[in-house]
């Protein structure tokens, strides 16, 4: 029987009198990258956003690894081992990498780093180069390695990322996504909202479609790449 580290039962989340979420419920098992697809607005970031407590839900539960944490603030989430890649990264641009990278294991109690900052530097070697130069210096692909790299600090149990992709070239796509099916590998769970659906449901086991703040269609990722609506919505066939 697969364990569940996440669980979310009947999550509804209200912007003023806009419904974003309605009574979603999703799981997501130990080991294996679910995937969450959809349009614009159709809630995937205020779904991330509520998991990692930045967002407080109208009603519903969230459990982690059999926990309810529905009412647990975000830093407690953090220690639990949930950490989040938001859109846009979010780094302090006036630090250098590695003072960002350092940040994202705030909530441990370790004072010696070596090991995490080196298991990144080997995941983004380019990192290393540019460890002592401002954040805000680097390329939008660096600076996602950065964010990434900054969440893996933390250990997590779970990654949430969200649109890992935008705005980078492929050939940094398919380094960045590299190294999330590897950290699937080695155990991390992943739950990943991602603009390209082809290449979300390619590397995921699961996937949940959202579509107006419900969702519409989940099962197998690939399976989902041969649903006609899926075909017909989200991958241009």
């Amino acid at each position: 029987m697969e364990d569940n580290i996440l669980k979310i039962e009947n999550l509804s989340c209200n912007y003023s009198q806009i419904i974003a979420l309605e009574n979603i419920s999703l799981e997501i098992n130990k080991g294996e990258i679910v995937s969450l697809i959809g349009a614009n607005g159709a809630g995937k970031t205020t779904l991330l956003r509520t998991i990692s407590a930045l967002n407080k839900p109208k009603n519903g539960k969230i459990f982690f690894e059999n926990k309810d944490i529905t009412k647990l603030d975000s830093d407690k989430r953090v220690g639990l081992g949930i950490a989040q890649v938001p859109e846009g990264r979010g780094l302090f641009t006036i630090l250098s990498v590695e003072q960002n990278l350092k940040l994202g294991a705030y909530s441990r109690k370790e004072k010696d780093l070596t090991k995490e900052l080196e298991y990144v530097y080997d995941k983004f070697p380019i990192l290393r180069e540019k460890k002592d130069d401002y954040a805000g210096t680097l390329s939008g692909g660096q600076q996602q390695m950065v964010a990434v790299g900054r969440a893996l600090m933390s250990k997590p149990k779970l990654l949430l990322l969200d649109e890992p992709s935008m705005g980078l070239a492929p050939i940094i796509v398919e380094e960045i996504f590299d190294v999330i099916t590897t950290l699937r590998d080695i155990g991390t769970t992943i739950f990943v909202v991602e603009q390209n659906a082809f290449l979300a449901l390619s590397i995921s086991d699961r996937a949940y479609v959202l579509e107006n703040g419900r969702v519409a269609i989940s099962g197998r990722s690939k399976e989902m790449l041969n649903d006609s609506r899926v075909k017909e919505a989200y991958l241009g066939a």
